[in-house]
């Protein structure tokens, strides 16, 4: 094989935990069966938590959103939490990015689009880098590293580094990286579709 060469997405990648275990000294260039329904069952709660955030905001369906402030009534998705921002180096920008239409529906369509791609198991880089961005942005606006806001309020951080924006974005760096479409998904098929150009992957 040629360094040019492309190694193709094939069953044989994925081998009985038996001997995998025996492979340990090369863990990761194989994965067991098991490993990959578990990434799998985790790209799909993952692509429905991202789903489900747009639905609600879109529909107002009553949970993080009421109907009154859902999208299709009028309501802003960014409004409430950028609005809120009092904390951290970029607060005031974020401020004025509140309930713009851009920011509206670059949010919204960020949502959906990393969803689905998750969900159906294609797009999986693209939507790693659009998620892990999506995540920063969102941990800048809560900034853990502060314990007090600017009007002086608790920010209530449990932990001043890693939150949950972070262990989403790594998840979504995890599930491109270990080709988690290909189980229960159309991976496999969207790896053949777009082979020449494989930043679609």
């Amino acid at each position: 094989m040629t360094i040019q060469d492309e190694t193709k997405l094939t069953t044989s990648m994925q081998i009985p935990a038996q001997r995998a275990a025996r492979t340990a000294p090369k863990h990761g260039a194989v994965m067991t069966p098991t490993a990959a329904k578990v990434t799998a069952v985790l790209r799909i709660a993952t692509g429905f938590l991202f789903l489900w955030a747009f639905l609600d905001k879109t529909f107002g369906f009553g949970y993080a959103t009421p109907s009154a402030k859902a999208w299709i009534n009028g309501g802003s998705p960014t409004k409430g939490f950028l609005g809120n921002v009092h904390v951290g180096p970029l607060a005031s920008t974020l401020r004025s990015w509140a309930g713009q239409p851009w920011a509206d529906w670059s949010f919204m369509i960020g949502l959906a689009a990393i969803g689905l791609a998750l969900l159906f198991g294609a797009g999986l880089r693209i939507a790693a880098v659009a998620g892990t961005a999506m995540m920063l942005l969102m941990w800048i606006a809560e900034w853990p590293l502060a314990k007090t806001t600017e009007l002086g309020k608790a920010t209530s951080s449990t932990n001043p580094i890693v939150d949950y924006h972070l262990i989403y974005a790594i998840v979504l760096i995890a599930l491109a990286a270990t080709y988690a479409g290909n189980t229960w998904g159309v991976g496999r098929w969207w790896a053949e579709t777009v082979r020449h150009n494989r930043w679609l992957l």
